[in-house]
This record gives C-alpha cells, structure tokens and sequence, in this order.
C-alpha cells in the first residue's frame, strides 16, 4: 500500500498549489480519502475530505471556498487545489484514506510540505 503526495513548494501569500496524491496496492475507489494537515508544533488538523464517487465534498471551515479536493477513480489519484493561501495554511499536508462510515484512517502518505511565505 502506497500514498504518495506531491506537489508541495513555497509560495507568496495570495498564490496557488495543487497537491496530488498518487495510491498504489488497495481498491482506491473504495475509499473516501482525505487530506490532513500538521503544522510545526502543532497536531494533525484534517483539511478535506472526499467520498468514494467523487460527488460529496466537506472542508475544514477555514479552508472553504479557497480549497477544492477532488479524485480521479481511474488514475488512482487525488488533488487539493489551493487558491488564496495564507501563512496560516503552512503545514506538512498528508493524503489518507478511510474506509466508508468508519472513523479513522487506513492509510498514510509521507506529506508534501506547503509553506506560505512573504
């Protein structure tokens, strides 16, 4: 089983990143999945999440219309586009995955660090 984001990088206030999350090794589809963030010194904050289809969207409050996860079932592939970034959303940002009207996460990727900067 494997989770793979990319996409990360430093940006201006203001700027734009798409994050992607490649997975490999279960039933991708099967799957709601998400996107979790922890900033230094601080714990995982889960951002946004997904379901299986790709038609029912939620997002942490302060993220809402800046933010917009969605997944490609074919590519095995899921993204956050991130529009508007504050300092505030500087965090390591990991994917993870979770099974359909269960609590908790299956699986984890390594993160991709977002870092907003002036």
């Amino acid at each position: 089983v494997q989770l793979v984001e990319s996409g990360g990088g430093m940006v201006q206030p203001g700027g734009s990143l798409r994050l992607s999350c490649a997975a490999s090794g279960f039933t991708f589809s099967n799957y709601d999945m998400n996107w979790v963030r922890q900033a230094p010194g601080k714990g995982p904050e889960w951002v946004s999440g997904i379901n299986t289809g790709g038609d029912r969207t939620y997002y942490l409050d302060s993220v809402k219309g800046r933010f917009t996860i969605s997944r490609d079932n074919a590519k095995n592939t899921l993204y956050l586009q991130m529009n508007s970034l504050k300092h505030e959303d500087t965090a390591l940002y990991y994917c993870a995955s979770s099974w359909p009207g269960r609590n908790g996460y299956d699986h984890w990727g390594q993160g991709t660090q977002v870092t907003v900067s002036s």
